[in-house]
């Protein structure tokens, strides 16, 4: 079955760094567009960063930019969010999202989730 299984999220102070990892089984995962979302309390789940299927273009929400990179490894079916110079307003579980097409269906993906939170 599909899984995606969120690890890495943790309590961390301002400014700290911390690394999320995403690790897929049960689909083709280098064929799929792969996604980091958070959500807050009260908040709309919104997108944080994404990756693209081919060569790995990638796009970021404004408020992280500069500060996370999302990369890939197709090869461990694992998608990563690396975030640096956090700030309290990162504080969010964090979601990792694999789109894709399977028997001509779109097909979306979402993981449990883990919780950064950023505080000091």
């Amino acid at each position: 079955q599909v899984q995606l299984m969120e690890s890495g999220g943790d309590l961390v102070q301002p400014g700290g760094s911390l690394r999320l990892s995403c690790a897929a089984s049960g689909f083709t995962f280098s064929s799929y567009a792969m996604s980091w979302y958070r959500q807050a309390p009260g908040k709309e789940r919104e997108l944080v960063a994404g990756i693209t299927s081919g060569v790995g273009n990638t796009t970021y929400a404004d408020s992280v930019k500069g500060r996370f990179t999302i990369s890939r490894d197709n090869g461990k079916n694992t998608v990563f969010l690396q975030m640096d110079s956090l700030k309290p307003e990162d504080t969010a579980v964090y979601y990792c999202r694999a789109d894709g097409r399977r028997a001509g269906l779109r097909r979306l993906h979402w993981g449990q989730g883990t919780q950064v939170t950023v505080s000091s």
